[in-house]
C-alpha cells in the first residue's frame, strides 16, 4: 500500500486503498494544520450514486480521501487492483476512531446534520464514553436547500465555534454535496459519515460482527427499514455486481470523471 492511501478506479469512482490508521492520521494531520480536507466513506450505494450521476462522480473524485465503507467495495478494490485490503473502513467505526483521536489531541469537533433529538442523544453518549472530547458546536439539518449566502453563515458559525473537525451526517448523497460545497470555506477536515450519528446515538443498531464481516450489513439494514431501503439494495446491489464483473473482465473500462472544483449553486443543508 506504499506510504499512504492510493486512489483506484471502481466503476469510475476513485476509492482509496487505505486503513483506519491511515484515514485517522490524515484527518488529524489536516486538523492540526488547519487545512481543508474532505473525506467520505462509500458503500455500494455511495459508489453507484457516483456512477449513475456523472456530476456527482466528479464531486466524489475531488475528495481528498474516499474510504471503502462496504465489504463489496473492499472486495472490488482487491479483485480489480490487487489492493490486499484485509478490512473495510466503515463510516461508524472511523467516526469513533476519529473522535477518540480528537479527544486525545484536544481537537474540538462540530456535529452537523440529522435531527435535534439525534444530536442530543449523540452528544450525551459521547460525553459518557469520551469525557475528554470537546464538542464545539452542533447543528441539526434544516432538510432543505441552502439559501443564497447561507453557506457563508454556516462556515462562520463553525469557524467561530473553534472546531477543528466537522462531522457531517446528512445521508448519501446529500452529505457529500454539502462537504464538497463547504470545503473551500472551512480550514479543517469535513467528514461525510452517513448513519454514524444514528448508530452512536443508539437510534440504529449495528448488525452482528459476522454479518459485517461477510458483507451482509445491507440485509440487516433492509430488514430494519424495508420501505425506505428496498430500492437501494434490491436494485443497486445487482447492478453494482454486474458492472464490477464487466470492469474485471475488461468488457467495460470506466473512465473516472475529472475532479470537480465547481461549487454547486444549490446544496442541501
Amino acid at each position: 500500500m506504499g506510504t499512504g492511501p492510493v486512489k483506484r478506479n471502481v466503476l469510475g469512482v476513485l476509492v482509496d486503498v487505505t486503513s483506519y490508521g491511515e484515514a485517522v492520521g490524515a484527518v488529524v494531520a489536516a486538523a492540526r494544520q488547519g487545512r481543508p480536507f474532505a473525506l467520505t466513506a462509500l458503500a455500494v450505494h455511495g459508489v453507484m450514486t457516483g456512477v449513475l450521476d456523472h456530476e456527482h462522480g466528479a464531486r466524489l473524485n475531488s475528495f481528498d480521501l474516499v474510504t471503502p465503507d462496504g465489504q463489496p467495495v473492499r472486495w472490488a478494490l482487491n479483485a480489480l487492483h490487487r489492493a490486499g485490503l484485509t478490512e473495510r473502513v466503515s463510516g461508524p467505526t472511523l467516526t469513533l476512531q476519529v473522535l477518540r483521536a480528537a479527544a486525545n489531541e484536544g481537537l474540538p469537533v462540530y456535529l452537523y446534520g440529522s435531527t435535534e433529538q439525534t444530536l442530543d442523544r449523540l452528544a450525551l453518549n459521547l460525553q459518557n464514553t469520551l469525557p475528554a472530547l470537546k464538542i464545539a458546536g452542533r447543528e441539526a439539518s434544516k432538510f432543505r436547500t441552502a439559501r443564497p449566502g447561507e453557506d457563508r453563515e454556516i462556515a462562520d458559525r463553525i469557524t467561530a465555534s473553534g472546531a477543528k473537525i466537522v462531522l457531517v451526517g446528512l445521508g448519501c448523497p446529500r452529505q457529500e454535496i454539502f462537504v464538497h460545497a463547504m470545503r473551500p470555506l472551512l480550514p479543517m477536515p469535513l467528514l461525510a459519515i452517513g448513519a454514524a450519528f444514528d448508530f452512536h446515538a443508539g437510534i440504529l443498531r449495528r448488525p452482528p460482527v459476522w454479518m459485517r464481516r461477510h458483507g451482509l450489513e445491507w440485509l440487516w439494514r433492509l430488514a430494519s427499514e424495508p420501505s425506505r431501503l428496498w430500492r437501494r439494495y434490491l436494485m443497486l446491489n445487482p447492478h453494482y455486481l454486474l458492472l464490477i464483473s464487466a470492469q474485471k473482465t475488461g468488457l467495460k473500462r470506466p473512465v473516472p470523471p475529472p475532479p470537480s472544483t465547481e461549487r454547486p449553486a444549490a446544496f442541501p443543508v
